[in-house]
């Protein structure tokens, strides 16, 4: 994909992490883009960093775990610009015992991880549309693939990205726009998931690739149509494992690995 003076990509949660290299890849390939995150984490200094490889970047400092500001973002971005692609990559994740999460803890999970990705995408649908041929490229997990305890809402939630990814893109057939999902597996992200990954040894570390690694792969899949993106050998073939064996020791071995980070 070739960007130009006319389309953009939207990026949430495009400060750091996957976000970050998704913008990054993405200019690369010379898409204008639109940066979405939260206020406070450098996103104007690289906006102008990416500025710097010729292609147009706007920025957007906002919390999407509010709803009137998705509204407000979505109002924007449909006045200004034509948009071909969406990364819905913002999300929040967390470990705790049910009975110790605080009712904000799950609704800030709920809100972004669900909401806003459900809100946002329905939003700039019609924007979508009427570029011809677009994207929509939905960050799930590998935790979608298993309840868990100890984490509970948040495998949960990125279920959810799955379910309604798959449904709209089976409703968006034939419409020129194309709707993936990704399933990344452990990042190196930032230093707290740095350390819980260290913790849980050779288990934390099937699967591991880099943010760089998993956007070259997903923007590549997403470009080719592809619905399902499992970055990795070792991503593909714990899905394979865990296809192979009873949910109820699934469950019973991830929620082991998990109580560590406790």
């Amino acid at each position: 994909m070739s960007g130009n003076h006319e389309t953009y990509a939207l990026i949430t949660g495009a400060s750091r992490g996957l976000g970050r290299a998704f913008a990054f890849e993405l200019a690369k390939q010379n898409a204008n883009l639109i940066l979405v995150a939260l206020p406070n984490e450098g996103l104007a200094a690289f906006a102008s960093q990416l500025g710097q490889r010729g292609v147009n970047v706007h920025f957007f400092e906002t919390d999407l775990s509010k709803r009137e500001n998705v509204e407000a973002l979505a109002a924007t971005v449909n006045q200004s610009f034509a948009l071909n692609v969406l990364v819905n990559n913002a999300g929040r994740g967390g470990t705790r015992r049910m009975e110790e999460a605080e009712p904000h803890y799950i609704d800030g999970i709920l809100q972004l991880n669900i909401v806003a990705t459900a809100l946002l995408t329905r939003l700039l649908l019609a924007n979508l549309r009427q570029q011809g041929s677009a994207w929509i490229l939905n960050v799930s997990s590998m935790a979608a693939f298993s309840p868990i305890g100890f984490k509970t809402v948040y495998p949960a939630s990125k279920a959810f990205i799955r379910h309604f990814s798959l449904g709209l893109r089976e409703e968006l057939k034939g419409t020129g726009v194309s709707v993936s999902i990704v399933y990344p597996g452990p990042m190196k992200t930032n230093s707290d998931v740095t350390q819980r990954i260290e913790d849980q040894g050779i288990k934390g570390r099937i699967g591991l690739l880099s943010p760089e690694a998993v956007a070259s792969v997903a923007l590549r899949e997403m470009l080719a149509g592809k619905a399902n993106i499992i970055p990795g050998f070792g991503n593909k073939l714990n899905r394979w494992l865990m296809g192979l064996l009873p949910e109820k020791l699934v469950i019973k071995l991830v929620s082991r690995a998990v109580l560590k980070e406790l």
